[in-house]
């Protein structure tokens, strides 16, 4: 153990001067001669949780709660942390006897060492070990406790590990699957339910579809449990959103700017409820631009929308048709 303890320091370029909080950091719930992470699991989930808190506060001034969350949830995902403890080896400085771990650790490694993408979000195509993060929290917990719990401190030197950080930009590369998932249910008619509860320290999320339950997940973080569950859902109705053209939409046409406009529309709602506002109505305009003239002609608005629609009248000159 001396050796493993003295190789995860080098890792985190750090000497404990307790380093008896690392080796219960690195000691799996299988392992019954020495205390367990599980205490050391618990504490470093909040200190990670509240140190990346921080740092997005700081990092983004005028960024808004919802994306700052956003932000928190994915660096300090499973899939994120797991990543972390694939890239520096820690899973074979772990103390365990089951032995089930490490072929599921051996095919999650397998996965992304063919990857470059170290800033993935929301997960790949094998699902992340949980005892991965578990690591990764239980290690950064020893290191908090040996800095006695000073925060600051503490980023300082776990901050190197975690590296690269989630960013904005990776966060609007990447889809989010609870996006994905109210704008693909909204354009096929369908209404989406997220309903959340708590057992014991975990955060149940559970995704409802018209009604219908569809996919659930449990974090010690509410917005990772939401995230996994839209997710789950994602992949269950993949399969039964129509892919026939004839029930494509404008809107799918022109994904990238439904995202926009239903962003906008949200931060609207939040705004006029906020402000005790009557509730906004929208009115959809469709133009369609001659190559010849560049005048504007009618278009049609498909049938699925809904409210009310405001139509360009003019049409192009006699020559261009």
């Amino acid at each position: 153990m001396e050796a493993s303890v003295f190789a995860v320091e080098k890792i985190l370029n750090y000497k404990f001067k307790n380093k008896r909080l690392l080796e219960e950091a690195l000691t799996h719930s299988s392992y019954t001669d020495s205390a367990s992470y599980q205490r050391m699991e618990f504490l470093g989930d909040a200190a990670l949780g509240l140190a990346l808190s921080n740092y997005v506060y700081l990092a983004y001034p005028r960024l808004d709660p919802g994306h700052l969350s956003l932000l928190r949830a994915a660096n300090i995902s499973t899939e994120k942390l797991a990543r972390v403890a694939i890239k520096h080896g820690l899973y074979r400085f772990v103390r365990h006897n089951a032995t089930a771990l490490d072929d599921k650790v051996k095919e999650f490694s397998d996965a992304v060492s063919g990857e470059d993408d170290d800033a993935l979000v929301y997960g790949g195509s094998i699902k992340a070990p949980k005892i991965l993060a578990d690591i990764v929290e239980s290690v950064a917990a020893a290191v908090y406790v040996d800095v006695d719990f000073d925060l600051q401190t503490f980023w300082v030197i776990f901050r190197g590990i975690l590296e690269p950080i989630v960013t904005l930009e990776d966060l609007q590369q990447q889809p989010q699957p609870v996006t994905m998932l109210f704008e693909r249910c909204q354009k096929q008619g369908k209404n989406v339910d997220i309903k959340h509860w708590k057992n014991e320290a975990k955060s149940i999320a559970s995704v409802y579809v018209d009604g219908q339950f569809i996919a659930s997940s449990s974090s010690e973080q509410k917005e990772i449990a939401k995230l996994n569950a839209a997710k789950g859902a994602l992949l269950k109705l993949s399969n039964s959103f129509p892919t026939n053209l004839n029930n494509v939409s404008l809107l799918d046409i022109f994904d990238g700017s439904s995202f926009e406009i239903e962003g906008a529309k949200q931060k609207l709602h939040e705004l006029c409820g906020k402000k005790k506002w009557p509730k906004p109505n929208y009115k959809y305009v469709f133009h369609l631009t001659c190559s010849v003239s560049k005048c504007t002609s009618l278009v049609n608005p498909p049938s699925e929308f809904r409210g009310e629609y405001v139509l360009n009248m003019s049409t192009c000159s006699s020559h261009c048709h």
